[in-house]
C-alpha cells in the first residue's frame, strides 16, 4: 500500500508538471479558453448550474462585443419586436427589365406601322370617330387659312390707316396755305381723317377676330389633336399586339407555346382596355369640341360682320354729308369768284 501511494504520488507531481509545461500563457489563450474556465469553475453542484451559465453567457457576450457589435433590433412602443422586411428587388434589375419591356413594345411598335404605310398589315378602324377627325382635321385647316388671311387683312388696314391719317394732315396743310381751295382741302382732310379713325375701329374688330380664332385654332382645337395623336398611337400598339395573338393562335399549340399565348392574351387584354378608355375619352372631347366651336365661330362672325356693317355705314352717311357740304361751298365759290377772262 505504501509503495503504490509513492508511486502515485510520484506520478502525480510529474502529471502537474506536464500539464503546467503544456499549458499556454494566459495573455495568448482565446476566448475559448476562458470559457471553459467558466465552465470548470461552474462543475461543482447544481445548485450553482443556473447561476454558472448566466456567467458563462454573460462572459461570452462581453468577448464578443469587442470584435463586433451586437445587433440591436428595434422595439415597438408596446414592447414587441419591429419586423424589417428587406426589399429583394434591385433598381438596377428593375430598370433594365423596364427598358426591356420599352424595347419590346417599341419594336412591335414599328412593326405594326411599317406594315400599314406598306398595306401589308391590318388595322382597327372605328367607323363613328375616325370621320369626325378627318373632318377636324381638314376644319383645322381651313380656319388656320382664314385666320391668316384676317391678320393680313388687319394689317393692311393699320397701313391703311396711318397713310389715311398722313394724307388728312397734308391736305390741312394745304387748306391753310392755299386760300382759294381752303374749302376743298378742309373737306379732304376731314374725310380722311374720319377713314382713317373708322379704320382703325375696324382693325380692331378684326384683331379681336383674329385673336379668338388663334385661340381656338392654335389652343383648344391643337389639345383635341395631341390627344388624337395619342390615340393613334395606341390603336397601333393595340394592333400590333392584337397581330401577335393572332399569329400564337394559328399556331401549335403545345408546353412551350401555351405559357407564351396566355401571356400574350393577358398583354393584349391591357392594351385593349388602354386603347378602348383613349378611344371613349377623345370621342367626349370631339363632341365637346363640336358645340364649343359652333359658338364661338356663330359669336365671332357676328362681330365682325357688324364691326364691317358699322364701318361701312358710318363712311357712307359721313362721305353723304360732307358731298352735301362740298356742293354747296362749291356753289357758292363759282357764284362769287368769276373767272379773269370776264374782266378782260
Amino acid at each position: 500500500m505504501m509503495e503504490a501511494s509513492e508511486e502515485n504520488g510520484d506520478v502525480g507531481p510529474a502529471s502537474n508538471a506536464a500539464e503546467e509545461e503544456e499549458a499556454p500563457p494566459e495573455e495568448s489563450r482565446p476566448e475559448s479558453a476562458d470559457v471553459k474556465e467558466t465552465n470548470s469553475d461552474c462543475n461543482h453542484t447544481d445548485e450553482d448550474a443556473t447561476e454558472c451559465s448566466t456567467k458563462a453567457a454573460a462572459q461570452v457576450a462581453v468577448e464578443t462585443g469587442r470584435s463586433k457589435e451586437v445587433a440591436v433590433t428595434p422595439q415597438n412602443r408596446d414592447g414587441g419586436p419591429v419586423v424589417i422586411e428587406a426589399s429583394s428587388k434591385n433598381p438596377a434589375s428593375e430598370k433594365l427589365e423596364r427598358v426591356r419591356k420599352w424595347s419590346i413594345s417599341k419594336y412591335k411598335y414599328t412593326r405594326q406601322a411599317l406594315a400599314e404605310r406598306l398595306g401589308r398589315g391590318s388595322r382597327t378602324v372605328d367607323l363613328a370617330l375616325e370621320p369626325r377627325l378627318e373632318l377636324l382635321r381638314d376644319d383645322r385647316q381651313r380656319y388656320d387659312h382664314m385666320t391668316k388671311l384676317a391678320q393680313t387683312l388687319a394689317n393692311q388696314f393699320a397701313q391703311f390707316s396711318v397713310t389715311q391719317k398722313t394724307l388728312g394732315d397734308a391736305f390741312t396743310e394745304l387748306s391753310f396755305k392755299t386760300k382759294n381751295l381752303h374749302v376743298e382741302f378742309g373737306m379732304n382732310a376731314e374725310a380722311q381723317k374720319f377713314l382713317s379713325k373708322s379704320t382703325e375701329t375696324l382693325q380692331s374688330a378684326v384683331n379681336a377676330f383674329t385673336s379668338d380664332m388663334n385661340t381656338l385654332v392654335n389652343k383648344t382645337i391643337e389639345d383635341t389633336m395631341i390627344n388624337a395623336k395619342q390615340y393613334e398611337t395606341a390603336r397601333i400598339e393595340y394592333d400590333a399586339y392584337r397581330v401577335d395573338l393572332e399569329e400564337l393562335n394559328m399556331g401549335p399549340r403545345d408546353a412551350n407555346t401555351l405559357p407564351k399565348l396566355e401571356q400574350a392574351q393577358k398583354t393584349f387584354q391591357g392594351q385593349r382596355e388602354k386603347y378602348e378608355k383613349i378611344r371613349d375619352d377623345l370621342s367626349v372631347k370631339v363632341k365637346l369640341l363640336q358645340e364649343n366651336r359652333m359658338k364661338v365661330l356663330h359669336n365671332q362672325l357676328w362681330l365682325l360682320h357688324s364691326a364691317v356693317a358699322a364701318h361701312c355705314l358710318s363712311c357712307h352717311s359721313f362721305l353723304e354729308k360732307n358731298m352735301q357740304q362740298a356742293v354747296e361751298h362749291l356753289d357758292v365759290a363759282s357764284a362769287d369768284a368769276p373767272s379773269w377772262l370776264e374782266d378782260s
